[in-house]
Formats: structure tokens, sequence, C-alpha cells
């Protein structure tokens, strides 16, 4: 993948708030925080470099994108955090106005037809099978018509985090889900199982507020 585009457009999106955050949050000083900004960037285009670049009809580019982001400042980071540290971290990090903007929007389409025909489609695709680092998913319509499940079978973020050696830090980016779906403001997140926790698999549930 290039460092151009959506991954350039992404690091200069996020490289403040990512860094900000890394003194609200994680407690860092500024001088440190700025640091690991420097030392980041360079991993993070590292990061892109090494990934396939997705093919037409995925949709996932973006969360492998994110991925790559949040790893590089984890791995700059000399004392790890805990999890939850990192967690809340993260979705401080993404939370900044472009995200809930975005996710604000795609909101309005949440439940449209054109959006459960866009998961059947990443559905039949199986992008996966030839990407490790994006994700094979099934769509699962609810019987009341109150929304629906995406059940992911392979992940991008699993395989991209267990390469970089930082496996324990993968539950951190599936809690962003939650907060997205909030920022939203038209479902109800819902999730038993994940693959980082030894499930099955990956459901995200959306149920109509």
């Amino acid at each position: 993948m290039k460092y151009f585009g959506m991954p350039l457009g992404m690091w200069l999106l996020y490289k403040r708030s990512f860094t900000t955050q890394l003194v609200n949050v994680v407690g860092l000083s500024k001088k440190e925080a700025k640091k690991i900004n420097t030392s980041a960037k360079p991993v993070y285009k590292d990061i892109i470099r090494k990934i396939p670049e997705f093919e037409k009809g995925d949709i996932f580019k973006m969360n492998i994108v994110n991925c790559a982001l949040l790893s590089s400042f984890y791995l700059n980071l000399k004392e790890k955090p805990s999890l939850d540290v990192m967690a809340d971290y993260y979705q401080e990090a993404m939370g900044t106005w472009a995200t809930k903007w975005f996710c604000k929007k795609g909101s309005k389409k949440k439940f449209a037809k054109s959006t459960c025909d866009k998961y059947k489609k990443t559905a039949v695709l199986k992008a996966a099978d030839r990407n490790p680092y994006s994700w094979n998913m099934s769509f699962h319509p609810y019987e009341d018509d109150s929304g629906y499940e995406c059940r992911f079978t392979k992940c991008g973020i699993c395989h991209l985090m267990k390469e970089l050696g930082i496996e324990e830090v993968i539950p951190a980016m599936c809690k962003l889900d939650y907060a997205m779906s909030d920022w939203g403001g038209t479902s109800n997140f819902i999730r038993e199982y994940t693959l980082a926790g030894g499930g099955p698999y990956c459901d995200c549930g959306y149920k109509k507020k």
C-alpha cells in the first residue's frame, strides 16, 4: 500500500489528536508526546508499505489504516499502558469532530437497502482469502427487522497486530465500535464474541433506536 491518499490523509488528520491524548489519557509530558509523534511517523509509513493494496470493492481499507496508526504510536511507548488505558486513549484520539461527522453521516443510511446490499456484496467478496489484512464476513438481518449483524470470521486487525507482536492491544480497537455507534446516534451496538477474545467470530450487531 502506498503512503498516499487515505494513509497520508489519515496521518495528517489524526496525528495531532493521537499526540494530544498521550498527554491527556496516557499521562506523558508534552515533550515526551511530541517525541513519540516524531518517531511514530516512520513506523506508520513502514507498516503501510508492507500492507498489500486493497482490491476494488473491499470496504475495510480505512480499518487497517487506523490499525496501523494506533500501532505506530503504541510501538513507540517505552512503558506500555494497561489495556483499559489504551482503549480510552484510542477512543479519545479517534473522537475528533471529523470522526463524529463521519459517523453521523453514515448513520443516516445505517439501515438503508443500499447499506445492506453493500454488506451482502462484501460477504460474497471474501477479500481476506486473498489479502490477510482484510476481513471475511457474513451478513445476518434480524428476523424482526430491528437491524442486522455483521459476523466476521477473519480480521485484518488481528492479523496485523499479531504480526507486529502487539496482539495484547487488539481489544482496545474492538471497543471503539461501541463509541462509533453512539456517535452515529441511530443504532445500539450489540456484541457477544470477538476473535481477539477467543470467540468463534466477531459479531457486530446494530439495533435500530
